[in-house]
């Protein structure tokens, strides 16, 4: 095909990617830990830690693991938020040979079961804060190893347990829970100690990660990431950053901001593994959600990378001490996971001097796809041009390539692109194309230059602050309550998250209130799939076979 994007190239990318230096990504890695060893690699709550102390750590906590017994490609499961334990985990359970799943750690019971028994997970590693959620499902799950991990023991000296102490009993984030047969984070180090981690001889067609995702059709299915695949999108984000790293002032070596989640694949692959592939300083942000205290943290470094979501952007902007952050030595300022407005990036400009430079992905391509030069001075409103060793293809609904300037459905195929869903070929066939395409749901435009822009979504997902959610899975939990009779799951517009999630429904109980369906979800759903709107109908808007057209409920917005 035409690749008219790599005329668009800043000088020195490349159009392709070496991925023959590494075998896998403990491999990549391991180079990370011999060449940086004495760097700081992460820190937390004033804690930091080396690439040496990363590489010590994960080799103990890896062989406790396979003192266990599992076998390679078992799945291993993190729940936790950004804190220290989560790339010592991650280190250890990719060298010790398994499988990576990560778990976002604000599900409720329902959801985090859904996951553990689709995954085939046999250990979960868990913020004791968590633990109580594993407790009501454990019994119903394969589970059968867990570490229970704190927020105050990798702190050290009097600052570890004064840390626990608050949490525990002052601030009251640790509900009670009983796993009698769970091992703790420092005492699963201890005894891995003891013992020493066999390498495992790992290909890139192994898989490193399970990331979860509604997909196209909101059924919530692990995304199968190789080895291969993550290697990929790493290199790819290196060779496409180097054009804005070279902007001075010149620094030894990178600081990177990680206020998003580690468990999301934006932040997996941007701040934990590129990161780890750079020699980069990770600043761990537990709360992003606590402005004030992010920019305290934010204060003490002089940090040059900072991907975020536009309501994070948004949200620091609007705090008064944000402006009086120092800013020369900010490079890099990476917007995806939801459309990144021009106000906020106009705004961002003028306090920083740096602007706010769009990507676009996905977990199921690892999640880099496009994104706008990182050199670039101004703001385009696109999301870019596809990295390196990526092709863009826009379909029409016949899988058919449209003409340049039309809008269709975006396919993306390259390296990074998974090879399909754990265990769903099914759904796996839906979304890939003979030819290796992934279609992404997305309906966008790409223009004579290789810029693409999305223009709508084809599928009904709803996009709260970067987090997909889907009508599919609202509707059937809803549907269940015994006063609903029928609903329907929309995306409408919101200042603060881009879209928020109203839900439109039919009593069966007319008695039932909004706020007893409110409560019903809160405990059904984690926070940001949770309905903001809810507004009861008499009837619902239907084909004429009897499908509800959520399309026409949007289209009541509008048109209001």
């Amino acid at each position: 095909m035409d690749k008219i994007w790599l005329k668009s190239y800043p000088p020195g990318v490349p159009s392709e990617i070496d991925l023959s230096q590494y075998r896998s990504l403990v491999h990549m890695q391991d180079e990370a830990f011999r060449n940086y060893a004495e760097r700081k690699a992460y820190v937390c709550m004033d804690k930091f830690l080396t690439f040496a102390d990363i590489d010590a750590y994960s080799q103990k906590l890896g062989a406790w693991l396979q003192s266990r017994g599992l076998k390679k490609g078992a799945r291993v499961a993190l729940m936790m938020p950004n804190v220290l334990q989560y790339p010592i985990a991650l280190a250890a359970v990719l060298r010790a040979g398994y499988v990576v799943v990560n778990v976002n750690p604000l599900y409720t019971p329902r959801e985090l079961e859904h996951q553990l028994n689709d995954s085939g997970s046999e250990a979960i590693i868990i913020l004791e804060n968590f633990a109580t959620t594993l407790e009501q499902v454990l019994g119903k799950t394969g589970v059968k190893h867990i570490v229970v991990a704190s927020m105050g023991e990798m702190l050290g000296g009097l600052k570890g347990p004064l840390v626990n102490f608050v949490v525990r009993h002052v601030k009251k984030l640790v509900p009670a829970f009983s796993l009698p047969n769970a091992v703790r984070f420092k005492q699963a180090l201890a005894q891995g100690g003891a013992m020493k981690l066999t390498p495992v001889e790992l290909g890139q067609s192994d898989i490193a990660f399970l990331q979860y995702t509604g997909g196209t059709t909101g059924v919530s299915k692990g995304a199968a990431l190789s080895h291969r695949n993550v290697i990929a999108n790493v290199l790819q984000t290196e060779a496409w950053a180097q054009p804005g790293l070279r902007k001075p002032p010149q620094v030894a070596s990178l600081t990177i901001v990680c206020a998003l989640p580690l468990y999301h694949i934006f932040a997996l692959t941007t701040c934990a593994l590129w990161g780890t592939r750079m020699g980069a300083l990770c600043i761990l942000i537990p709360n992003p959600r606590d402005i004030g205290g992010f920019i305290k943290e934010l204060a003490k470094y002089p940090f040059n990378v900072l991907p975020a979501v536009n309501t994070l952007y948004n949200a620091l902007l609007n705090h008064p001490d944000f402006a009086k952050l120092d800013f020369s030595g900010l490079k890099l300022v990476n917007g995806g996971g939801m459309a990144v407005q021009q106000a906020v990036n106009d705004k961002w400009q003028k306090v920083t001097g740096v602007p706010i430079v769009e990507g676009y992905g996905l977990s199921e391509t690892s999640p880099v796809a496009t994104c706008n030069r990182s050199d670039s001075a101004t703001f385009t409103g696109t999301i870019g041009l596809p990295v390196p060793s990526t092709e863009i293809v826009i379909l029409d609904d016949d899988g058919a390539p449209v003409p340049l300037g039309q809008s269709g459905e975006i396919a993306i195929r390259g390296p990074q692109v998974m090879g399909g869903y754990w265990n769903r070929p099914d759904e796996t066939a839906k979304v890939m194309t003979p030819d290796g395409f992934f279609k992404s749901g997305d309906i966008g435009v790409m223009d004579e230059n290789g810029y693409v822009k999305v223009v709508d979504r084809k599928k009904d997902m709803i996009l709260v602050s970067g987090f997909n959610v889907y009508p599919n899975e609202l509707e059937g939990v809803i549907a269940m309550h015994p006063g609903v009779l029928e609903c329907a799951c929309v995306g409408v517009p919101d200042a603060h998250s881009g879209e928020a999630v109203k839900v439109y429904v039919v009593r069966r109980d007319p008695a039932l209130t909004v706020e007893d369906l409110m409560a019903y979800c809160k405990e059904q759903f984690t926070g940001y799939k949770r309905p903001k709107y809810i507004e009861f109908r008499d009837e619902l808007p239907k084909t004429n076979v009897g499908k509800i057209l959520r399309r026409a409920l949007r289209d009541e917005k509008k048109l209001a």
